[in-house]
């Protein structure tokens, strides 16, 4: 089998063809001519780390060179030198300076492009547009390692259309300037230029990059039509009858002369047309279990379900004994019969159909299937399937457990009824030399499958297909499920690609290779903007899911450099991190100084997202801002785990500027390089953030948080931190930046900006909290105390409250010490601070309009309040002096090879600061290993210093 672009393309396409500087006569000249050259690259791809599992005829036969192939994609090289000769000639000139994207971006699953090809996770290509628009120029490239579908890869296309762009709520001038209102509905400013950007696509799975290379390779439409009636009228007329039943009106007489026809040639029962034929839909099957107490079997849909509340009952009666069951109390009944595909006895569970949906015309209807349907499944068990299908082992793995222990299933083809195998073999048959087609059909897949879930509500009202579903992220096979018809589940596909081709002239650079790996020798920091949705830890296991299509494709992923998770794989939460920092470490090789990355993040765990930023930090990036991204629709994890994250993060990081790494290389270990961080630092975090009468509170701007990224970035690189503590940082850094807003810290040229902006606030809005330690417990009271000074007893009954979910090894101080280490307390007589003073005038009638008065004074007395940034600095060295003495005990301990069970991680974190502005990294790792493993995993902090002392150390 081969697959193979239809060569009549070919013929409609008049005139030479032009690729990498190269004529030939025809598509097919040009296929022929890079299939050759990639045939003579393979030997040496195949030493690249995760090269894909697959015959070398196959991986060719999928490629489609030089824009795709099914490895590593060895035309980067002439690919991008042609890209940027394309590029406008005034780009260069333009100097490039922007600030992260901080809006919360919203954008809906319910796109026809979007829902054109099913996968586990993909973010909305309109989502990714508004990142590409606002960091790059038309003719920019653009680079995604964990591209999946390839929606980066779309959203770059229609970063050219003025129609889509416009739907994002911008407005487009004619000269192609695109002006948005997001900051300031009255006002429209410029932010971009419509235009096409060049994509690179990259993916370790071969079943990703294949839906890539679908949606983002130009495809004729009319000719995508016509392939498409043409096979579905072939696989019809040798499939149809497998999906045929008779109405539930039918007479005794026409099911008699139903049951002839079958028994004398099914393939051709419909060509009575005397018959009233009925086009099954979809059927339900249920699995049969045996009942505890009398063996008797039990149909689990029949005994379970109640078709009147549309829902399965938690406890219901046998059937035949009138016991009270329970599923878990049931056990399964098995078939055991030879499989001849593989040519092996084989032991299953049984399952049995127990309703049919189907078309007569326009009318739809349900029924209990009869003699007929029973008989007909009966012949097409018995019919061999005169096509290839894949018969490939499932592989070890988390999820493809459950359908091996709960239903027997063990093979690819396994997860098929018998009929939507056979249709499937045919579909792949009729469309060998149709390409685009099979995109079609791999979509498909997914609904039917003996994994497809049904909605007994809507079974019950008989709603046709809607009553089906897919469950993503897993292999679960249900109790009931909807065996729907591949014939019409590919009409579907077909109908929804259709109108979502890309009919453009614009080729994506399209790849299956391992991100580590990635990056070409000769061609380096040629990337403009990157933009990753990662594996997140044990979240999904993509290569065990893309198991079953990739079993049609031939080619499967080589998961030896696959960034996840999984206890088969032997990969630990370390591996994952490990892996994420060699994939970050390719990604920054590739983007050019000065640009940035944004790094879209799903996952409950902390650890994992500490895996996440540390391996950010590690590779050399600097994170600048996080965000959300709500993509309106949870997954079916999501949807049903209460811990699960609704809303995606979105980590800007960028790529420090030559100049800064420079400078800063060449001040190691001195404090001039402290600031010349700082200054690009500042330069690359937003002004302002909000909009409708609201601001944010920019986090990254907090003197605390600057120094904690200082920390981050000499740490990452094993450098010396100059002798400076938090708080002589601060007293510096107010010293150089006295322009502060909101307790934020600003650039002078910034400042003006931001109170332009903040003269239409109503409301400064705080980040939203979750207290687990004693950071986010100080920045609780933080928040608490900004928009309303109070005294310990008003603070204490909610403070109890919000730290009900401490981390387990937390050792948290009492409020008391809390406040005295990092707040104010107002005696009742010296100056009273500006802040106490307008919460007074602003929530009590008697203060308002007059002078600070003794009243005014006794009611303040005993507030606590935030103190003043150059204030705030020498409360910073009292706080630090006490954390070191904590610390200090800490040590002691760990020097008596005592275990630390419980510590106050502030502490930690200004121990290992001190002991790394020493050098001593020896004491570093030393306390280290006396910790939980579980408080360094889930804090970036502790894990960063640990790391990257021992790797000092070694």
């Amino acid at each position: 089998m081969a697959w193979e672009l239809d060569f009549e393309q070919d013929k409609r396409k008049k005139g030479p063809v032009l690729c990498l500087g190269m004529v030939f006569e025809s598509e097919e000249a040009r296929r022929a001519y890079f299939t050759e050259e990639l045939k003579n690259k393979l030997p040496e791809l195949k030493h690249i780390e995760g090269f894909p599992k697959g015959r070398d005829e196959d991986i060719l036969a999928l490629s489609d060179p030089p824009y795709y192939t099914a490895c590593p994609n060895p035309f980067l090289p002439q690919i991008v030198e042609e890209w940027e000769q394309e590029r406008p000639q005034n780009d260069d000139d333009e100097p490039y300076l922007r600030e992260p994207y901080a809006a919360d971006v919203s954008e809906g699953k319910n796109d026809p492009i979007y829902n054109a090809h099913s996968y586990h996770t993909k973010v909305p290509h309109k989502a990714i547009m508004r990142y590409i628009l606002h960091y790059t120029n038309p003719g920019d490239i653009v680079f995604d390692g964990f591209a999946g579908t390839g929606m980066t890869g779309v959203a770059a296309q229609l970063c050219g259309d003025r129609k889509t762009v416009e739907s994002l709520g911008y407005r487009v001038e004619e000269d192609g300037t695109i002006l948005s209102n997001e900051d300031d509905e009255t006002v429209w400013k410029p932010i971009s230029k419509i235009g096409v950007r060049h994509a690179i696509l990259n993916d370790l799975s071969p079943a990703a990059s294949f839906i890539a290379y679908n949606y983002n390779t130009p495809t004729d439409p009319e000719l995508f039509q016509e392939q498409a009636k043409q096979v579905l009228l072939e696989v019809e007329k040798e499939c149809g009858w497998m999906y045929a039943t008779l109405p539930s009106y039918a007479t005794e007489e026409q099911r008699e002369q139903a049951l002839a026809a079958l028994h004398n040639n099914p393939q051709s029962i419909l060509e009575d047309t005397s018959l009233p034929w009925g086009k099954i839909n979809y059927t339900v099957w249920s699995d049969v279990f045996v009942c505890p107490n009398c063996s008797q079997e039990i149909i689990f849909w029949d005994a379970a379900v109640d078709k009147e509340q549309g829902k399965v009952r938690d406890e219901f009666p046998c059937p035949s004994c009138g016991v009270q069951l329970t599923k878990k109390k049931l056990e399964r009944a098995w078939v055991t019969e030879y499989d001849d595909a593989i040519h092996e006895t084989v032991r299953h569970a049984k399952q049995v159909p127990v309703l049919i949906n189907y078309s007569i015309g326009k009318r739809r209807d349900d029924k209990i299937p009869d003699a007929f349907d029973w008989a007909l499944l009966t012949a097409i068990n018995m019919q061999p399937i005169p096509y290839w299908f894949p018969t490939d082992r499932m592989p070890k793995g988390y999820n493809t457990k459950q359908p091996k222990e709960s239903h027997g299933i063990t093979h690819v083809h396994q997860f098929y009824t018998k009929r939507n195998l056979s249709t499937n073999a045919t579909i792949v048959a009729k469309t060998q030399a149709k390409k685009f087609l099979i995109g079609s059909f791999r979509s498909a897949l997914s609904y039917g499958m003996k994994m497809t879930k049904i909605n007994i509500a809507r079974v019950v009202a008989s709603e046709g297909i809607y009553a089906l579903g897919t469950v993503g992220g897993t292999l679960y096979v249900p109790s009931l499920s909807g065996e729907r018809s591949s014939i019409e589940a590919f009409r579907g596909k077909i109908s929804l690609h259709h109108r979502t081709l890309n009919s453009s002239s614009s080729y994506s650079l399209i790849g299956t290779d391992n991100i580590c790996k990635f990056t070409n020798s000769s061609v380096k920091e040629f990337v403009d903007y990157i933009f990753l949705d990662p594996p997140f830890g044990s979240n999904i296991m993509y290569s065990e899911l893309n198991f079953l299509w990739e079993a049609w494709l031939k080619v499967f992923t080589n998961n030896g450099p696959e960034a996840i998770v999984n206890a088969t794989q032997k990969k630990t939460l370390e591996d994952y991190q490990k892996l994420m920092t060699k994939s970050f470490e390719a990604a920054y090789r590739m983007l050019k100084p000065g640009r940035w990355m944004t790094v879209e993040f799903s996952n409950t765990k902390t650890a994992v997202w500490n895996a996440i930023t540390q391996a950010i930090q590690q590779a050399g990036f600097v994170i600048a801002n996080v965000s959300a991204l709500d993509k309106q629709q949870g997954s079916f994890k999501a949807v049903t785990t209460t811990t699960a994250v609704k809303q995606d993060l979105v980590i800007s990081a960028y790529k420090p500027s030559e100049t800064m790494n420079d400078e800063m290389e060449a001040t190691v270990g001195q404090s001039a390089g402290i600031w010349t961080f700082v200054d690009e630092h500042l330069r690359h975090l937003p002004v302002f953030v909000g909009k409708r009468g609201q601001a944010q509170v920019i986090e990254e701007r907090r003197p605390r948080n600057i120094y904690d990224r200082l920390v981050a970035y000499y740490v990452s690189r094993g450098w010396p931190l100059p002798i400076l503590t938090s708080g002589d940082f601060q007293s510096e850094l107010v010293r150089r930046y006295p322009r502060l807003r909101d307790g934020m810290v600003f650039m002078e040229d910034q400042v003006a900006e931001y109170d332009q902006k903040k003269i239409l606030v109503k409301e400064l809005l705080q980040a939203d909290l979750f207290v687990s330690n004693e950071s986010t417990a100080i920045e609780w009271i933080r928040q608490r105390l900004v928009s309303k000074p109070q005294a310990y007893h008003d603070l204490q009954p909610d403070f109890m409250k919000s730290i009900q979910h401490l981390d387990k090894y937390e050792k948290l101080p009492e409020l008391v010490e809390l406040l005295e280490q990092n707040f104010l307390r107002y005696d009742g007589e010296d100056e009273m601070p500006e802040q106490i003073v307008s919460y007074l005038r602003a929530n009590y009638h008697n203060f308002r309009g007059t002078e600070v008065t003794r009243e005014m004074r006794q009611k303040a007395k005993g507030f606590w309040y935030v103190p003043d940034p150059r204030k705030a600095a020498d409360l910073e060295k009292l706080r630090e002096r006490d954390l070191w003495r904590e610390f200090e005990h800490y040590l002691e301990e760990a020097t008596r090879s005592k275990r630390l069970k419980s510590c106050r991680s502030e502490a930690l974190k200004a121990g290992f600061k001190r002991l790394w502005m020493e050098q001593k990294y020896a004491e570093v790792v030393l306390v280290g290993d006396k910790l939980p493993p579980a408080m360094v995993q889930e804090d970036i902090f502790l894990s960063q210093f640990i790391n990257n002392a021992k790797s000092l150390m070694r």
